[in-house]
């Protein structure tokens, strides 16, 4: 077969069969039109009772967030409420002392202060000779 021109036809005729072929397969002529695959059903099946559920899932989780967004608003204001009186507290001036005695306020601060730390050295590491 040295004629280009007939290789070129033969090569044309072979592509358009193998379409055409490929069509017929994919248009499965030989299967039923009212037959359905089981593990097509179970499937959608499936997919069903995992809408659902997950619609359940979704009430729960908003109910809940809603739950948790009410008790940060309640938190933030009992934080908020805390430092204004805080800083309430802190704004107004200690009385003067009218003796010799120290202030009121200021023997709670002194209690409330933490000790002092104590640094102490410690002892050298040492190694035993043992193998």
């Amino acid at each position: 077969m040295t004629d280009h021109v007939a290789r070129l036809y033969a090569g044309a005729l072979a592509l358009l069969v193998f379409f055409v072929v490929w069509a017929v397969v994919a248009a499965k002529p030989w299967a039923e039109a009212g037959e359905t695959d089981p593990r097509m059903a179970a499937i959608e099946r499936r997919e069903q009772r995992l809408m659902r559920e997950s619609k359940r899932v979704n009430k729960v989780v908003q109910r809940r967030f809603a739950k948790y967004q009410r008790r940060l608003a309640r938190r933030k204001r009992e934080i908020a409420e805390a430092e204004a009186a805080a800083a309430a507290a802190a704004a107004v001036p200690a009385a003067p002392a009218t003796s010799g005695l120290a202030p009121a306020s200021s023997a709670p601060a002194a209690a409330a202060a933490p000790p002092p730390v104590a640094v102490t050295a410690a002892p050298p590491v040492t190694s035993t000779g043992s193998s």
